[in-house]
Parts: C-alpha cells; structure tokens; sequence
C-alpha cells in the first residue's frame, strides 16, 4: 500500500481537498521522516516542528481551500528570513540569528496556504554550487551519501528526492536551483527573470537570482511555480514596470499536465566558460544529454545542432559580479574569521573592484543578454547539458583556495549562469542513471517567458522516460 509521501504534491493537494487526508495528519506524516532520515542527510538546518503544527492548525480554521497550496508542507531555504525561525544564510557569522520580520518569499508562500516545516541546508550565503558548511553537517545526496547534492538549494534538493517534502522553493544565481535537482534526480525550474515578484532578480546587482521550485514531477513544479507566483485573478502583482514577457494563458500547472505540442529544438554543448576554462563534458554526462535528445527526436520534435559564439569577456564580468555581490555581506574585519576561506577571498576581492570596473562588467553581460537571446531566437527552447561531471564527492572542492575553488565550480557547472546572465528560463530534467545508479539530467532553455513550452516538453520527456517510480534508499 502506497504511503503517504509516495504521492505526488498534485495528489497530496486532491486528497487535502477533499477531505481525505488532513493538514496536519499530512505535517505529521513528513516530520516524522524528518526526525528519522534528515540526521544521516543534512538536508535540514532548522526543523520547525511546533509551529508547523500550529501553522497546519491555522490552515484548516482560517485559509481558503482554494489557496494554491492549501495544506502542503514546504521548507523555506535558509537564505530566506522566517520570523523567529533562526536564519543562518549557511554561515557561522549567523549562526544564531532570529530574524524579526519574514522576506516577502516565506508571506508569499504563507499567503498560499503552505506549511513551513522549517529550513533547507545552503552554503554559505548561497555563493557556492555545493552544499558542504562549517556551520552545520554536508547535505548528503541521497543516492550515494559519499557525495554531495550540489547547492545553492542542496538542501532543498536533498529533501525532496528522499521524501522529506513533497516539493521545495529554492533559488537561483548562477543555477542554485537546476544544479541540486541534476544532482537528485528532480525536476528544477528556473523562471525567467521578473516571473516571480517575490524573487524577481530585478532589485539584485546584474538581475541574477530568481526564486523558483524544486520537484519530483513536472506537474508538481508548475503546481509550487504557480503557488509562489503572487495574482489577483488571472494578474501576476509584478512589482516592477519591467517584467518578464508572458503568453500566460493560465496557470502552468495546466501546460505541465497536459504536455502538449511539437517544437523546434536547438541542441548545443557549448559554454560562456570555455574562453577562460578547461571545460569537459564527461561521459556520463554526453550519455544523459544523448538520452534526451533521443528521446525527444522519437517524439516528434524538430532538432538541429549549433555552437555558441565565443563570448571572451564572460568569464571575466560574472567573476565580478559575484565577487562585488559577496563584497556586500555585513562582515566587519574583526569577525572574518566566522567566515570559510572562499566566502573570504569573494569578500575581499569585491571589495577592491573600483566602480568603473563593476559598470563594465554589467555592461559587458548586458551585451551577452542580448547575444545569447539573438542566438536561441530560432528555436521554442535549447537543449543542454545539465552538469558536466556526475554529483562530486563530499571534500571534492578545495576549502582553502578561493580561485581554484571557483575553477572547480565552472568544471562542475558550466551549462547553468549564462541563463541567469541572460533571465531566460531554463528546466532540469533527470534523464539518465549511471552504473553506480547515480542520477543525471539534461537542461532545457526557453524564450523570455517561456516556461509553458519548458513544462510541455519536460511533462513529454517525463511520460516517455518514467523516471517518477525512481527513489534513493532512504525511500
């Protein structure tokens, strides 16, 4: 007989709904594997039990039914601020902090009627691409626990493949989202930029970090999508003249579940990386890549093969941009030592880049914004790698070099910063196993404002393929 957990969110929602399943028989059901798995996962910092609780209570006395997410736990990431929840942005130099007021985010979230089960392991202040702290224990993939989730939202990612949640938020900078659900096993969404208003990349320096979620289903994606998505009626509530463009012609559940349509595909392994880097696509990654492109030729879907244009001065401008982003972190020189040595050398090089230098870096990727659309316009979406390496083994990154620290992260994740350079929507799909039953996924970007076309095809790569019935020991 089936448990609990081994329902899809969507299913979970329909139960909720009619009364079948309550808030916080459903609450309980998840902290409990919680209590019992998260110790040997690190997917959790913080397990708010008590008021998740009294949050599951709240629900079903006094939140519509017809929220979005009525009675569905999540976890909010710990870069995301919950009052009185303790909030450490991954970092030691917080390791206590109890914020007073929530970010717009976690009210969102809330506002749709989800349940807060607490906070999902990150790096620190979500800088890296994995997800292996001083301030509490690695969050561990599931799959092989000697190996790493990948991160920013590593533990979100974690969580959700091991059925501690039936889907979480996460975020995404440089492919904090798509990076853990590659390394999963999950479905991970990035939207375009301006989609989400609570985590719209529109007040971040170069309009980098987008919110977006984090799934075993395609369904369920579009399901947690359209849940962080503030409207009134059929309105998105943009905060910002500028907004990503739409053909929104419903919720984006509907197109996850449906799957519809033939489209035109660009296939490409090339990356903005490869002027300054050694990159390598291995094998495990040519094979998931192969997988999908397969897959989708068999269903009917025009593909052509190009190569990106050289883009020499990326490397560069996204190494300031991130290394200006990191200079802003409220560390006084007296307590740097809380910080680890790459989130040090981050710090310090962005505080040294003169102004002239970080306005032609946004220059430059601004160029690259319109480069980069201009070369996918004749295509629905773009086939990619996900990740060029299978998930790293814990300790694989160097934890006392800053430089070759970021060099290992560019070999690892080549495929992902460009569509935040560019706020293009990209999707990561799990493909593929390894013989030692690793997971391994293709990525798919879209047009400005195309996540439909990226749910539709994805949702068409999922029926083929069947990954849902595929789940790590802890399972």
């Amino acid at each position: 007989m089936a448990e609990i957990h081994d329902l899809t969110a969507l299913e979970q929602y329909r139960l909720l709904q009619r009364g079948e399943l309550g808030v916080l028989e459903l609450t309980e059901h998840y902290l409990e594997r919680i209590t019992r798995l998260n110790p040997s996962l690190g997917a959790f910092y913080t397990v708010s039990a008590e008021a998740a609780r009294a949050r599951a209570a709240e629900v079903e006395a006094s939140v519509p039914r017809t929220a979005p997410l009525w009675g569905l736990p999540f976890a909010d990431k710990d870069l995301t601020r919950r009052a009185g929840v303790r909030t450490t942005f991954g970092s030691r130099l917080f390791a206590e902090f109890e914020p007073e007021q929530s970010d717009e985010i976690a009210l969102q979230l809330d506002a749709a009627g989800g349940v807060s089960l607490g906070k999902t392991a990150t790096p620190e202040f979500g800088l890296p691409s994995y997800t292996e702290t001083l301030v509490a224990p690695p969050a561990r993939n599931p799959y092989d626990t000697t190996r790493g989730s990948g991160g920013s939202s590593g533990g979100a990612a974690v969580a959700v493949a091991a059925g501690l949640l039936p889907f979480a938020p996460g975020s995404d900078g440089g492919g904090s989202i798509r990076i853990p659900a590659a390394a999963c096993g999950l479905v991970g969404l990035k939207p375009s930029r301006g989609l989400v208003p609570a985590g719209s990349g529109l007040d971040a320096l170069a309009g980098l970090p987008v919110a977006g979620p984090i799934a075993r289903t395609v369904g369920d994606a579009a399901l947690l999508l359209d849940g962080m998505i503030a409207r009134r009626g059929e309105r998105i509530l943009h905060h910002h003249t500028v907004r990503a463009p739409s053909d929104d012609d419903g919720l984006f559940l509907g197109a996850a579940l449906r799957g519809e349509g033939r489209f035109q595909i660009g296939l490409t392994t090339g990356s903005p990386w490869e002027t300054a880097y050694e990159i390598v696509l291995g094998a495990e990654a040519a094979e998931a890549l192969a997988v999908a492109r397969d897959t989708l030729v068999s269903l009917g879907h025009g593909m052509e093969e190009f190569a990106l244009e050289p883009a020499p001065d990326y490397a560069w401008a996204f190494r300031v941009i991130w290394q200006v982003g990191a200079g802003g972190i409220p560390v006084e020189e007296g307590d740097e030592h809380l910080l680890e040595p790459l989130t040090r050398w981050l710090v310090h090089r962005g505080r040294s880049i003169p102004a002239v230098e970080l306005a032609r870096a946004l220059a430059t990727l601004s160029a690259y914004e319109r480069s980069i659309i201009r070369q996918f316009e004749g295509y629905d979406a773009v086939l990619m790698p996900a990740l060029a390496m299978t998930p790293r083994p814990l300790g694989w990154f160097d934890a006392h070099d800053g430089e070759r620290n970021f060099a290992q992260q560019v070999q690892y994740t080549p495929y992902t910063s460009f569509a935040n350079v560019s706020g293009l929507p990209a999707i990561t799909v799990p493909v593929h196993r390894t013989a030692e039953g690793l997971p391994m996924g293709a990525q798919l970007v879209g047009r400005p404002g195309g996540e439909a076309t990226l749910l539709a095809i994805a949702r068409q790569l999922e029926r083929r393929l069947g990954w849902g019935s595929v789940h790590p020991p802890q399972w």
